[in-house]
C-alpha cells in the first residue's frame, strides 16, 4: 500500500475495492489468499469460482464467507 497523508492506494487497495464490488447484498467476498491465511479459524467459505477483476491481472478465485 502507498499512504499519503490521509489516503491510501496500490495494488492491495485496488484489489481489494474490486473483490468487495463482485459481492452480492449482504455476502463477504475474499481471495483465496485471505482464505489461507485464516485456515484453522473455524471460519468457513463457499467457493464462488473464477472472476476477472478489472485493473487487476489474471483470475481470481473468489471465496463467500459463510459462518465465523
Amino acid at each position: 500500500c502507498d499512504v499519503a497523508g490521509s489516503k491510501i492506494s496500490g495494488i492491495a487497495v485496488h484489489t481489494g475495492a474490486r473483490v468487495a464490488a463482485a459481492a452480492r447484498p449482504q455476502e463477504v467476498l475474499v481471495s483465496g489468499t485471505v482464505r489461507d491465511l485464516v485456515a484453522g479459524s473455524g471460519i468457513r467459505f463457499d467457493d464462488r469460482g473464477n472472476y476477472v477483476l478489472k485493473g487487476v491481472p489474471g483470475d481470481w478465485r473468489l471465496f463467500a464467507v459463510t459462518s465465523a
